[in-house]
């Protein structure tokens, strides 16, 4: 027996298996990791999107797109489907849904002539009061703007008017 310097140990291995004891395998390239998240047709559908293809068949339905023997044929294969792959082919010949627009934010009314004489009626008492308070502000005796509050709901008073007399959907009773 051969004795070892001070702080080496003795490898149990035999020389020989340094050497790979495997054959050389062929170079080969390296394929991207495969993402485990299935492709869209394989997933599963909810509900929810049953319900939507259901709801589209019933349309094409309604609009003779589809015979009621093709509809009723085509409905339960989609509350029998599993897939979005199974839903596919029962709307392939369908044209696309219909884009939702959104909806138009609503117009206030024009203003009839009656409405706006009374409209007007109403500015025109407003600012003879309004004229009638800074008159007063600046002859009399108070150093800070008292009529702003005045003022305040004269102006309040006319907006509120004029957004009344314009809403949409107003009817009226004469």
């Amino acid at each position: 027996m051969t004795s070892l310097p001070a702080g080496s140990t003795q490898s149990t291995q035999p020389a020989e298996s340094a050497q790979p004891t495997h054959p050389a395998e062929p170079a080969q390239p390296i394929q991207p990791a495969q993402s485990t998240r299935p492709t869209r047709p394989t997933l599963r559908i909810s509900d929810a999107e049953r319900e939507t293809v259901a709801v589209r068949l019933r349309d094409a339905a309604a609009e003779g797109r589809l015979t009621l023997e093709e509809a009723d044929e085509r409905q339960q294969a989609v509350y029998a489907a599993r897939t979005a792959a199974d839903l596919e082919p029962l709307t392939a010949d369908l044209p696309a849904p219909p884009v939702p627009t959104p909806p138009a934010a609503p117009r206030r009314a024009a203003l009839t002539p009656e409405a706006r004489r009374r409209l007007l009626v109403h500015a025109g008492i407003g600012a003879a009061f309004a004229l009638l308070f800074l008159i007063r502000w600046v002859a009399g005796p108070v150093p800070f703007f008292w009529p702003a509050g005045p003022l305040f709901w004269i102006v309040a008073s006319i907006v509120g008017h004029y957004l009344w007399t314009t809403r949409r959907g107003r009817t009226t009773t004469s």
